[in-house]
């Protein structure tokens, strides 16, 4: 059966036992003083699967990483955390440009991911860690826990920002609808004090015998003067409610 460590690798046959035909989550296994260190590469957008990385501690202290050839693995492993920190500062860069809630769903919708591999990575250096005597492996574990908590950060400020966005988008759009109520209420007023003398207007310009054809003109001013009163009273009651 076919397996992800590479055949070259001299490690106990109980370290091949307990990887399978699949990397899987990223872990530390630790066998008769060898360390196999699984990783995560760097998540790629809309996709689900993490391609993973293998890198093997030999007792004598020298690292090996798979698709390295015989180098030495240690400069490859730290250049993969060096791949993530990059990361997240391209991130954090695009949070503090972002000018749209899309800007920041966009950035928090890579980070999430990004921020779960750190989250491994750190856990599995952590176990590499108790389980190797090596100054290199716990500075390098130190440095997860700094990309760690970068990535916490990172998430939580493209969260708080998504959120001000939205809230500050809709306290915009209920202050456009308060105005636009306004201005139609303002609308309604003036409709209110125009339209007894339209109606009026409209009722004794028909061309219709109603015996006022030869009123004299103060009938005129009283039937004005009668259909602004009543438009001030309907205005008023309209302004009461």
């Amino acid at each position: 059966m076919a397996q992800v460590i590479p055949d070259a690798w001299q490690v106990p046959a109980r370290i091949r036992q307990r990887v399978g035909v699949q990397a899987g989550r990223q872990r530390a296994i630790v066998e008769e003083g060898h360390l196999l260190l699984i990783v995560h590469e760097l998540p790629k957008e809309d996709d689900s699967s993490r391609a993973a990385k293998l890198f093997w501690r030999a007792p004598d202290g020298s690292w090996r990483a798979s698709g390295a050839g015989q180098s030495n693995g240690l400069p490859v492993l730290k250049r993969h955390l060096e791949s993530l920190q990059q990361a997240l500062h391209q991130l954090d860069a695009r949070v503090d440009s972002g000018r749209s809630a899309q800007d920041y769903f966009t950035v928090l919708n890579a980070a999430t991911p990004l921020q779960r591999v750190v989250r491994h990575l750190h856990k599995a250096l952590q176990e590499a860690r108790e389980g190797v005597d090596d100054r290199e492996v716990i500075a390098m574990r130190d440095s997860a826990g700094d990309l760690e908590r970068t990535a916490e950060l990172l998430v939580g400020d493209a969260r708080n920002a998504l959120e001000y966005t939205v809230a500050r988008n809709a306290e915009a759009q209920a202050a456009n609808g308060q105005r636009a109520v306004e201005a139609q209420h303002r609308l309604n007023l003036l409709a209110a004090l125009f339209f007894p003398v339209t109606a009026i207007g409209s009722i004794l310009g028909m061309n219709l015998r109603t015996g006022m054809e030869q009123a004299p003109p103060v009938v005129f001013w009283l039937v004005l003067v009668l259909a602004f009163a009543s438009g001030f009273a309907i205005r008023s009651s309209l302004e009461k409610k």
